[in-house]
């Protein structure tokens, strides 16, 4: 259920500025954040994200720092109901260093005028240099392993050392190789690798430097990690939603199937009989599949998987989702007093359905359908 903004108009007028600020605060998921300990050079962010629940559109009319140190922005600054937005805080991680705390003031103007502060904190190490600031992997095919090198410089102590490179993720390592050691400036190559097991989608996270650092708090550094990994094989809509269908009826629905490079569909099916597919035997990148969906007598909510198997990458496969509604039977209303019946009149010939055979017939396993020739 929405919600409407009364308390905030209760608030502003019984119960002060301070407390008729809560309307705007309780937007938030949180409104603070410490990114602990940061390499000088460093790419470090955090996003403030936020959600308007009330009724009435939400406006974000300015956000400011007391510090230079972070740098605020707002990625959308009208949020009408439901929609979600954010307040991005960067670090400056070149031009400032030690511990610093900075505080956002996000103002609102609409739907009432309000403040909310955001505070962060960190502690940007000056003897610890990352370049670049970031290990950018870029877009990479799924599947495909990739490498990237990244700088580590110290300045301080010459028996300094990386001991360890701690990742979250299996499918992401590091290695730390030595470069050089001279008055107290030591040097690391450190090579991140990315598995060729990489799960597809977007790729934000960090790795973890432990040093020998006497600071028990400045033993561990952060090393942020972006990437895109593209998939070799997506298929669009998805999911694939016939929306509600009458008993009997049958809608077709069109499967964009896109590669990264151009194949053929090998095989597509689904253990749900009621689907039925055309599928050319051509090789191309983008294939367009038309779907059949014929619904059944009773009203049921179908949610289902389509598997669609190729020849891209030595047989790469994908599930898409099918999903529909089958609306209850209409009564048959009696007319003129009569009970309805599907018997034929006294002399009448029975009527005859015709069938148009349907293109790709299921083969006998388990309802799966073969390209059309």
């Amino acid at each position: 259920m929405r919600r409407c903004l009364l308390a905030a108009i209760v608030f502003l007028v019984f119960g002060g500025t301070a407390t008729a600020q809560e309307w705007a605060k309780r937007m938030f998921e949180v409104t603070s954040h410490d990114f602990g300990v940061v390499a000088r050079g460093a790419n470090a962010e955090f996003r403030f994200a936020f959600e308007n629940p009330y009724v009435e559109d939400v406006h974000v009319e300015s956000v400011h720092s007391t510090c230079h140190c972070t740098v605020p922005e707002i990625v959308q600054p009208l949020v009408k109901t439901y929609e979600r937005s954010e307040i991005v805080a960067r670090l400056d991680t070149r031009r400032f260093y030690g511990r610093r705390e900075a505080t956002i003031r996000v103002k609102f103007d609409k739907p009432f005028p309000a403040e909310v502060q955001l505070h962060v904190y960190s502690y940007i190490r000056s003897d610890v240099v990352l370049e670049p600031g970031t290990v950018r992997l870029g877009s990479v095919a799924q599947g495909t392993p990739q490498r990237q090198k990244v700088t580590v410089s110290y300045a301080g102590r010459s028996d300094w050392e990386i001991l360890d490179v701690e990742s979250a993720r299996p499918f992401l390592s590091a290695k730390a190789v030595p470069v050089s050691r001279a008055g107290g400036q030591v040097i690391y190559d450190l090579w991140v690798e990315l598995a060729s097991n990489a799960p597809a989608g977007y790729l934000k996270d960090h790795l973890m430097l432990v040093t020998n650092d006497r600071n028990p708090a400045a033993k561990r550094v952060p090393v942020p990690v972006e990437g895109i990994i593209v998939p070799q094989l997506s298929a669009r809509p998805s999911p694939l939603d016939f929306g509600t269908l009458r008993s009997g009826q049958s809608v077709t629905r069109s499967l964009i199937v896109q590669g990264k490079a151009p194949f053929s569909i090998t095989r597509i099916y689904t253990s749900d009989t009621r689907f039925s597919f055309r599928v050319s035997e051509a090789t191309r990148p983008v294939h367009q599949v038309p779907v059949t969906f014929t619904a059944g007598s009773a009203a049921e909510e179908i949610d289902s998987v389509i598997r669609v198997e190729t020849n891209l990458g030595g047989g790469e496969a994908l599930d898409v989702r099918v999903v529909a509604q089958v609306a209850p039977a209409e009564p048959v209303m009696p007319t003129n007093g009569e009970a309805s019946s599907d018997e034929p009149a006294p002399g009448a010939e029975p009527a005859v359905q015709s069938v148009e055979p349907s293109v790709g017939e299921p083969n006998q396993s388990a309802g799966w359908h073969a390209p059309a020739k």
